[in-house]
This record gives C-alpha cells, sequence and structure tokens, in this order.
C-alpha cells in the first residue's frame, strides 16, 4: 500500500526504494539497526545473540535469537530483498537446532553477547531474569516453544504460501515487510505485519494453543493446565502449576504463616509439602544439603 504526504499545496505520493539502490546491507545495517529496536518487528523480545551458530556440524548463522516475554526463544531472520529468498527454509533449520537450549546454556550465549557489545558489566542471568519477570530460572517453563519473524521487503507467493501452511499446523510463524521509502535523501521504512493478519492472529493462537495441548495430551499424562493466580492487586496469568503453588505459598509465609500451618492443609500427604534439611541455610546451602540429603537416599530434590 502506498504512503502519502500531506502538505499544503496538496498531496504527493513517496518514492517507493529498495534497500538495495539505497546501499542498505542486511547485516552491517538492518541487523545492527534492528537487533537495537528488534521491538520494531518482535515487540516483547529480548535478543540475547548476533549471528548466533553454536553447533559444529554447520555453518549456518542466526540472524538474531531472541527470547520473549513467555520464556519461548525467537529465531529472527533477515532479508532485503523484495522475494524473501528462502528465509523460511532456513528459520525452520535453525528453530530445530535451538529447540532443546536450557536456561544455563543461554545465560552462557547471551554473556558472550554482552561481551561482543562492551556490556561486560552486566550479569547475563540477572538480565534475563528481569526480563522474564522470574525470581529462579523455572527449566520447565523456559523455551516451551520456538517462535519465528521472517523480516524482508517483500515476500514471495511460494514463500508466504509456506508460511501459511506452517502456521495452520501449530507453528508460531510471521512475515514482518519492511517496505522502504525515500523522501528528500532520507529512508523511511513503513513496518507492517502481513503474515499473520493482525486481526486474525488471536484465533491463530487459539488453534496454536489448541494443537500444542493435544500433542501434549497424547504424548503424556503430565497435566500442562495454566492458571492465572490473584493475589490481593497482584495477577499473574498462565503460570504452570508449581510456579502458581510456589508463588502463594511464599506471600502466605511472607504473611506470616508458619510452615507447619500450610503443610497441615495437605492432609492426604503431609510429609510431602516441605523438603527439610538441618540448620539454619541460606538458598545455595539449602540446595546443597538437599542435593546431598537425595543422593544419600533421601526422597527426590
Amino acid at each position: 500500500m502506498p504512503i502519502y504526504e500531506f502538505a499544503q499545496t496538496g498531496i504527493s505520493r513517496l518514492a517507493a526504494t529498495t534497500f538495495s539502490s539505497v546501499a542498505q546491507h542486511e547485516r552491517r545495517d538492518l541487523q545492527r539497526l534492528l537487533r537495537e529496536h528488534v521491538d520494531v518487528i518482535a515487540p516483547g523480545t529480548l535478543v540475547i545473540a548476533e549471528e548466533f551458530g553454536d553447533w559444529e556440524d554447520s555453518k549456518r548463522r542466526i540472524d538474531l535469537l531472541a527470547i520473549d516475554e513467555e520464556a519461548n526463544l525467537v529465531v529472527i531472520e533477515l532479508k532485503r530483498t523484495e522475494d524473501g529468498g528462502h528465509m523460511e527454509l532456513q528459520s525452520i533449520r535453525y528453530a530445530s537446532m535451538v529447540a532443546t537450549m536450557t536456561f544455563d546454556q543461554t545465560v552462557r550465549i547471551f554473556g558472550q553477547y554482552l561481551k561482543q557489545l562492551g556490556k561486560e558489566d552486566q550479569d547475563p542471568r540477572a538480565v534475563i531474569l528481569d526480563f522474564l519477570g522470574w525470581d529462579e530460572p523455572d527449566e520447565d517453563q523456559f523455551a516451551q516453544e520456538v517462535r519465528i519473524v521472517l523480516a524482508s521487503a517483500d515476500f514471495s507467493k511460494e514463500l508466504s504460501s509456506s508460511v501459511l501452511w506452517l502456521a495452520d499446523h501449530g507453528i508460531d510463524i510471521r512475515c514482518i515487510r519492511l517496505q522502504p521509502y525515500s523522501l528528500d535523501g532520507r529512508l523511511l521504512v513503513d513496518v507492517q505485519q502481513i503474515i499473520p493478519l493482525p486481526q486474525a492472529e488471536e484465533y491463530q493462537f487459539q488453534v496454536r494453543e489448541k494443537l500444542r495441548k493435544e500433542r501434549q495430551a497424547r504424548a503424556s499424562m503430565a497435566d500442562f493446565t495454566r492458571f492465572d493466580v490473584q493475589i490481593n492487586d497482584e495477577t499473574h496469568p498462565s503460570m504452570w502449576k508449581r510456579n502458581a503453588i510456589f508463588l502463594i505459598v511464599k506471600r502466605l509465609c511472607e504473611k506470616g504463616i508458619s510452615p507447619d500451618e500450610i503443610a497441615s492443609l495437605f492432609d492426604w500427604r503431609p510429609n510431602h509439602v516441605w523438603y527439610l534439611v538441618d540448620g539454619v541455610v541460606n538458598a545455595t546451602e539449602f540446595e546443597g544439603r538437599a542435593s546431598e540429603k537425595a543422593a544419600s537416599g533421601g526422597p527426590n530434590f
């Protein structure tokens, strides 16, 4: 869709251009700018690596690797071309390569990225936890999905058809069109999400969630129910069961409710509510003693 300039003397159509004709390169220009302003194409994400390729048997590199506020990994691929090339095929390959990434691996990768940017003074673990709003890492909730964001000057019919098919089969993939325009020597870019259309995105999200839960139910008897927790004025949406219980118990303890009183409510297995170690310890010491207790034949920890 063209862009028009409204002026006192009339309306004029801006001249569409291409990134190549104005000497804008993928890595040196688009990637460099978007890594600092990733919300332009992927709102609510934190870039954790650039040109990521932490695998031995491949020279392929992910343009930008990020995490979103739901602790999902996000593969971001950029092209300055008018057809997007074969970026959807590349992105699927990359998504499969990072799908098993753990929280600790992510911290290590992000630490290397911060070092490249000259930000060694930042603690990568603390930055990620703060971004996610977590007090402690939660491997059960981390990287449950891998999202894909494709950003290009435009997309071919073949690529668009492939993306729509993937989206219909439960893959969270979207196309962001970056249409450049020239105005008095300046470069303006019209950023539009074209797949999925914004008005259809909520419906497609519900379809993906339904498919995901069906797959999980077929593969395991585990409970993947999410809970919305409200404590006074606090609202915590879509929490895993273990995180919801932990938060509720933590708030009860902060209000002065004793551990014994909380345990008494679970009359069907009161001895399984708390993991006990001897002495007065801090968090690190508790984890060490609990692990030793489990290793010596105690309950699982």
